[in-house]
């Protein structure tokens, strides 16, 4: 019997920037194939920093395809939301294609919602909430699609570890090693539960001290500065602008205009998508019920975001995991605004 074959597609977060291991980076789609099968699944890498939903389409897709994988990750899209040419749409066309190109080959797919860089990064209302605006979108995108084609959702945004700092990296937008074994673990929990992953789960507990204070301040002070310089070259003289509308709406009282308006582009995309090919698949593509996005009744009303809906009821999570079997998905709220 031909080992389990597992490939991870993606940016930095599933290229494992933030736990690092020699001379390079290991992160959760590592940790994670080696809890999946005996003999060890194959595993391959192809998640490159910075990349895009485009990106992945056209680069990363066709590298995996020829690998014919049973598992394979996609955790994309928040990239996309920190450049200037975001645009849902399209965004939702790739993905659709990416997900569909899997599922013809029979293969399980990974998907998870993300938080937004502002909230991890703690900017201010004005900045932050178009941000979180943008991320809630591809969030929306990525969990609509993950239920039309049938994958393991992660809906990660909600779960009690995001906000905990020991999690993270200093860059405070990766996870640190303990935030990539808490993906790992919880990817593996719901693989076992398909009968996917038939190996002990990775432990929650680090290998590796964290880094110093002083090795953290180096890399904000070199790669995290040069990070910063590039995504402000591209997406700050946007970003101004959106926060000069941001500023606009709240002198009014009308910032929630802005989330109908986002939320009615996230509905277009979606309807947009052609049919789905698979056997079984709906007719129609549409949000998920618990996402409480009516159908739009015109340009004054647009779409609103209603109820609380909780998710599908998965098996009970490993020891090591500070999350309750089954989870309310609170309605997607703007960022909090500044004090």
């Amino acid at each position: 019997m031909r080992p389990l074959r597992y490939v991870a597609l993606g940016d930095s977060l599933t290229e494992g920037v933030g736990d690092p291991v020699g001379n390079g980076w290991r992160g959760w789609a590592a940790l994670l194939a080696g809890g999946l099968s005996q003999p060890s699944a194959e595993f391959t890498n192809l998640a490159v920093s910075g990349a895009q939903t485009r990106d992945v389409l056209e680069n990363q897709l066709p590298a995996a395809l020829t690998l014919r994988p049973d598992v394979a990750s996609v955790l994309v899209g928040v990239n996309d939301t920190l450049r200037s040419t975001f645009d849902i749409e399209k965004i939702a066309e790739r993905l659709d294609k990416v997900y569909a190109s899997f599922a013809r080959q029979g293969t399980a797919v990974l998907t998870a919602c993300l938080p937004d860089p502002g909230t991890m990064l703690g900017l201010p209302g004005i900045l932050g909430n178009p941000l979180a605006r943008r991320q809630r979108a591809v969030n929306h995108v990525v969990h609509t699609l993950s239920e039309r084609y049938g994958a393991v959702h992660l809906h990660a945004v909600d779960d009690d570890w995001i906000m905990e700092r020991s999690m993270w990296s200093s860059d405070r937008l990766h996870p640190g090693e303990r935030g990539h074994r808490q993906i790992a673990l919880r990817f593996h929990a719901m693989l076992a539960h398909r009968g996917l992953a038939t190996e002990p789960a990775p432990s929650p507990e680090p290998e590796f001290p964290p880094p110093t204070k002083s090795a953290s301040l180096l890399w904000l002070a070199t790669a995290g500065t040069a990070w910063v310089i590039r995504r402000c070259n591209d997406l700050l003289p946007q970003l101004v602008r959106l926060a000069a509308v941001e500023m606009r709406h709240r002198a009014k009282g009308t910032t929630d205009r802005l989330d109908r308006r986002a939320a009615h582009g996230v509905s277009m995309a979606l309807a947009a998508l052609s049919a789905p090919e698979r056997m079984g698949m709906p007719e129609r593509m549409g949000l998920p019920e618990w996402m409480g996005l009516p159908e739009p009744r015109g340009a004054a009303e647009s779409m609103a975001l209603t109820d609380h809906r909780s998710v599908p009821e998965h098996r009970p999570l490993p020891e090591g995991l500070p999350l309750s079997e089954r989870r309310l998905v609170p309605e997607p709220q703007p960022a909090p605004e500044a004090a």
